[in-house]
């Protein structure tokens, strides 16, 4: 990536940052509210998602994780990823992300290995009463 592409991509980021922390901290009865991580979705990697992730590894400096990737997002914005095969991380170096990171490498386990499903099987049912 051409180094004043990367650095045009930093300064946006810093911006998002600094108007977010420009927000007054929300108060419930006068105490202080507990930060607010947001909404996260984990969900599998698409088609459209490729430019995001490009952005998201430019800013981590590292190359984007290929093939199946999850993906957890904090209110609608990308901020870290994980390939389901050979676990190449990369997120956002100015987000908190490493309870993120635990439940996207949860998420591929889930997803590598799919559960087995037990249903009915009429021989096994057979065998189970005769026993």
């Amino acid at each position: 990536m051409h180094p004043d592409f990367h650095h045009v991509l930093v300064e946006q980021h810093l911006d998002l940052l600094r108007r977010d922390a420009a927000r007054p901290p929300r108060t419930v009865r006068g105490e202080r509210a507990a930060a607010d991580p947001g909404r996260v979705v984990l969900r599998l990697c698409r088609v459209g998602d490729e430019p995001a992730l490009e952005q998201l590894a430019a800013l981590d400096g590292a190359p984007a994780p290929a093939g199946r990737v999850v993906l957890a997002e904090v209110d609608g914005r990308l901020v870290a990823a994980l390939a389901l095969s050979g676990g190449r991380f990369v997120a956002d170096p100015f987000v908190a992300t490493g309870d993120l990171r635990r439940l996207l490498e949860l998420r591929a386990a889930q997803l590598r290995e799919p559960a087995r499903r037990r249903g009915f099987h009429p021989a096994r049912a057979l065998r189970s009463l005769r026993a």
